[in-house]
């Protein structure tokens, strides 16, 4: 029985990436404040998929696996990336506008 080990990353590669997690962070934070109408989420999102790759590839040793496990992992993307397509679709397509229900503005118990 074979056991398969797979490499250590170096304490300076770790260390880049968590420093790199940190600055991904405040950058977030910074563009929350930022007016960007419709983009804010794209930036969001944009950053949050830099943040998981980093996280996959050198925390989870993505970079060491089989190309069977790196096929998993972008089908998992893939897959995320047709469930936002398909929420965003859905969220743009409603136009529509919150009116208040009658029973909304009644006193409670009814009286």
């Amino acid at each position: 029985m074979s056991a398969h080990h797979s490499p250590i990353p170096k304490v300076r590669t770790l260390v880049s990436v968590w420093i790199a997690l940190l600055v991904l962070t405040v950058t977030t934070t910074s563009v929350s404040y930022l007016e960007l109408g419709e983009f804010n989420v794209i930036v969001a999102l944009l950053i949050a998929v830099t943040k998981a790759s980093l996280v996959a590839w050198v925390f989870m040793g993505v970079r060491y696996t089989t190309s069977l496990t790196k096929l998993f992992v972008v089908a998992g993307l893939v897959w995320l990336s047709i469930l936002l397509a398909i929420t965003y679709a859905d969220y743009s397509s409603r136009h529509w506008t919150y009116q208040a229900q009658p029973w909304s503005n009644t006193k409670a118990g009814g009286g």
